[in-house]
């Protein structure tokens, strides 16, 4: 009786972690380099810039008019295209605070989910990189 037990306790487990990726949203971002102020969210204030400058814009879909300010998002690079190499992504997540609102013109006109500072993408991407496709969930 015992070994049904653990059977169904590591059963579940590995349930519980396989349901936590599973919550993940698939998007794009691209990146954009200073000056990073004004910001939709903080205006000019410096103290709205995170450690690292791991920082973004979000699009339509994320902004929710304004409601996302200040929100954090676990990234990570899924895929993408690049000049030198056959996959642009660095085997690596970060976490972005949103800063911005990208609209549908500065963000790869519509077309990008996410618009991370330079120091933010070239965290999960090689700088020769344009585009990527991203993971991310909120966290």
């Amino acid at each position: 009786m015992k070994t049904y037990a653990t059977i169904f306790a590591i059963i579940s487990v590995s349930w519980a972690i396989h349901l936590h990726f599973c919550v993940a949203d698939v998007g794009t971002a691209t990146s954009y380099g200073p000056p990073y102020v004004p910001t939709s969210c903080y205006g000019y204030n410096q103290r709205q810039f995170p450690a690292g400058n791991l920082f973004g814009a979000a699009n339509d879909a994320i902004w929710d008019n304004q409601a996302a300010c200040g929100r954090k998002y676990r990234s990570r690079c899924l895929s993408g295209t690049s000049n030198e190499r056959v996959n642009p992504c660095r085997k690596r997540s970060l976490v972005v605070k949103i800063l911005d609102y990208c609209s549908s013109a500065g963000c790869d006109n519509g077309d990008a989910t996410f618009h991370l500072s330079a120091d933010a993408f070239s965290h999960i991407a090689h700088s020769s990189a344009k585009k990527i496709n991203v993971e991310y969930e909120q966290v």
